[in-house]
């Protein structure tokens, strides 16, 4: 993994926790882009800066951690009117405490455009995730009616797995009562992103959920509506260039997706070696998305690793203090 050149006044990337003196009650997991440290019922979540694609962590973008954080955290406060979260508080920029619940074993991905790997399934003739979409439709498309296409949680390394709804309730994956709350809350998440996202110049393409269970609720974990697990595109030329046959401007990780898989990788094997233009480029897009959504210049809060860990360890000792 490398550290891209770094202009001037620029965040110094953030790898992740490392080194960090941990107390003997708590558990420390690492994830793709996410570091964890589990105790009692609550979760400390801190997003680094590592960049993964297709399943695989593959370098570090500026400043790219917090702006994840920040946008989660802004559209956890704005759409609890639609279901409740795991939300407790920010600690840092790219650190926030949360509710510890039960994962479901599915997430899911809301397409309103067909596009990535639908498209890519339906210009092969297949299903996407076992819906069958009708013929004629053209790539970057919008879709009639947004679908819901489920799929297994890939451990770290391995990749995720189209299910359809038939097969994770056969298989009893999930009850077909959460089942049925997950599929109303992710249309109702959807519409409301997808309205906000336009009135801001900007078209919410699809995007990921997951979803956990607190004391017998559904609730929505993880990050909502960011550059990374959703796809984004300018809406003002998008019927020309739709027109045109061309791609349409996006401003989210597909930029890096595309770039991939030009060079040969799509998850198999060595991955190419990342240009720093590329990687500049890339957390140029997630600050588009941060202004456009939330009205704001993103300007970093973490300060250093130092810091980070500082605030980190402060908040574990808060909280034996107030468990003890």
């Amino acid at each position: 993994m490398t550290v891209p050149h770094m202009p001037p006044n620029e965040t110094v990337p953030f790898p992740g926790l490392e080194a960090l003196d941990l107390p003997k009650f708590v558990r420390y997991e690492r994830g793709k882009v996410r570091d964890i440290i589990a105790g009692g019922d609550k979760l400390i979540i801190t997003a680094s800066d590592r960049v993964s694609a297709f399943d695989r962590v593959l370098d570090l973008v500026p400043a790219k951690g917090e702006i994840l954080s920040r946008l989660s955290s802004f559209w956890f406060a704005h759409t609890q009117h639609i279901i409740e979260n795991h939300m407790l508080r920010e600690v840092t920029g790219r650190t926030v405490l949360v509710s510890r619940c039960e994962p479901l074993p599915v997430e899911v991905v809301i397409r309103g455009y067909l596009t990535g790997s639908a498209w890519r399934d339906y210009s092969a003739g297949k299903p996407v995730s076992g819906v069958r979409l009708p013929d004629g439709l053209r790539r970057n498309e919008r879709l009639p009616e947004p679908i819901l296409t489920p799929s297994t949680k890939a451990q770290l390394g391995e990749h995720d797995r189209p299910i359809a709804r038939e097969e994770l309730l056969d298989r009893e994956l999930v009850p077909e009562s959460v089942w049925r709350r997950v599929e109303e809350a992710a249309h109702e998440l959807f519409r409301y992103g997808s309205a906000y996202a336009v009135e801001r110049g900007l078209i919410l393409v699809d995007t990921k959920y997951e979803f956990g269970m607190l004391d017998g609720k559904l609730i929505l974990i993880d990050e909502l509506h960011t550059p990374d697990s959703s796809r984004f595109w300018e809406a003002d030329n998008y019927e020309e260039l739709l027109e045109e046959g061309a791609q349409p401007q996006m401003l989210d990780k597909e930029y890096l997706r595309l770039w991939l898989m030009e060079h040969g990788f799509q998850g198999e094997g060595e991955a190419p070696p990342i240009p720093p233009d590329v990687i500049g480029e890339l957390g140029n897009r997630y600050r588009r998305v941060f202004k456009r959504l939330t009205g704001e210049d993103f300007a970093p809060k973490h300060t250093s690793s130092e810091a980070e860990r500082a605030a980190i360890l402060s908040l574990l000792n808060e909280e034996a203090e107030t468990t003890s």
